[in-house]
């Protein structure tokens, strides 16, 4: 299966759920035009609090949608756009990929991957038993972040639904995706 967009999302307040669009436009450096997580710095309230001049490695959040799958699986419907996230993906394991990899979406857009979002209590206040649903222990008891992963524009560009998804690059090492 090709990786593809298979939605994309904006809210220009800060809202846990995000707006389904036509196309949303990447700008590099910032993020999503119009959404209130755009800028060169943080933008995640909690993270202005502690630190307003931390680099916003949060610009775009990509959600992986057989992620849903799996949550309706346990009777936990979530629909994209619902769990805070830009871009919906699907064909792309999105959680094995290692920071730094870049990303092509849709015909110009390059995102590099920062990170693993980490989920919060408002996952819990959206719909209960969500947040267990979105944690994860491995085989050999460590903690997996199933609620996507969080990268950082690095040339600008539009993303439409349906719009391929491409590895354009890793880095010579893998590093393992941690929170950002």
């Amino acid at each position: 299966m090709t990786a593809r967009v298979v939605a994309v999302h904006l809210q220009a307040e800060h809202r846990f759920s995000k707006d389904t669009m036509p196309a949303i436009d990447l700008v590099a450096g910032r993020g999503v035009r119009g959404d209130a997580h755009c800028g060169v710095t943080v933008q995640h309230r909690s993270r202005v609090a502690r630190d307003p001049t931390q680099p916003n490695l949060r610009q775009v959040h990509l959600m992986h949608a057989e992620l849903f799958a799996e949550l309706a699986a346990a009777g936990l419907h979530v629909e994209p756009g619902q769990l805070g996230e830009n871009i919906t993906t699907e064909g792309l394991a999105l959680l094995d990929l290692g920071a730094g990899t870049v990303l092509r979406v849709g015909p110009r857009a390059l995102v590099q991957v920062t990170g693993l979002r980490n989920p919060c209590a408002q996952i819990e206040a959206f719909k209960p038993g969500l947040l267990a649903a979105v944690l994860d222990k491995s085989p050999g008891g460590v903690l997996v972040r199933k609620a996507g992963i969080m990268g950082i524009v690095l040339e600008s560009g539009p993303v439409s639904t349906g719009d391929a998804i491409a590895v354009q690059s890793v880095p010579a090492r893998h590093a393992p995706l941690q929170p950002v």
